[in-house]
């Protein structure tokens, strides 16, 4: 069976993407850093729970450690936890955004490698934004051309060249990151906008459920690879 971890996994495109990979029988965990929620949500799903922190080193480790004990590996990790960070454009707000949306990618991957290497197909998604492609923001024609969202865009800018750049230094694991769609969650309610979550988890599972010969390196959506 397929051992899957996601972050940020109790609510929103986690959760969904969580449901629809255990459906495909995959042993899901359920990254949380908060127990009481991540627990009903594994619950809720037939997962198992962790708790994770992206921030926390500690709490990384930890984790990573407890799948060790369990599994003996893991075959999928899928970096979903992320913020929007657009309360303020000031120095604490933006370590948060970068703390949260680009070295957790690096503290998670980093605590991962060792189980993903005892995989057979080992796999690392990254729930990114095409708000961090530089084509896309410069493209009048884009939806993303006239979203100013400071933080999120440059933190999501890095968390995809960190899936280019461990592709490079790995190519035994493939590492991509995604654009899932304006998605109808939390982190979007203050906008209005958004389609329903199980739409765009479909982007995420179908990414976290290549083959072999898959891609890596690359930033995608729903159509395809996305220019960065």
């Amino acid at each position: 069976m397929t051992v899957t971890l996601i972050t940020g996994a109790n609510k929103g495109i986690g959760f969904e993407t969580a449901r629809q990979l255990v459906q495909l029988g995959h042993v899901v965990y359920i990254g949380a850093r908060d127990t009481e929620r991540g627990e009903k949500a594994a619950a809720t799903l037939g997962a198992r729970f962790v708790q994770l922190d992206v921030t926390d080193d500690a709490s990384v480790k930890h984790a990573l450690a407890t799948i060790d004990a369990a599994e003996g590996r893991l075959d999928v990790l899928v970096n979903n936890a992320g913020i929007l960070a657009n309360e303020a454009l000031d120095g604490p707000t933006g370590l948060r955004a970068f703390d949260v949306n680009a070295v957790g990618v690096f503290r998670v991957t980093e605590a991962a490698l060792p189980l993903l290497r005892k995989s057979s197909n080992p796999n690392v998604v990254t729930v990114s934004s095409s708000m961090g492609s530089f084509w896309a923001v410069t493209n009048p024609e884009r939806p993303e051309y006239a979203m100013p969202l400071a933080f999120y865009a440059a933190s999501k800018a890095a968390a995809t060249m960190l899936m280019v750049q461990y592709a490079k230094a790995h190519p035994e694991i493939k590492f991509n990151a995604l654009e899932p769609g304006t998605t109808a969650t939390d982190m979007t309610a203050a906008f209005g906008i958004g389609r329903p979550v199980e739409e765009s988890a479909k982007v995420v599972v179908r990414l976290a459920t290549l083959s072999t010969d898959g891609p890596t390196g690359t930033l995608q959506d729903e159509n395809g690879t996305l220019p960065f």
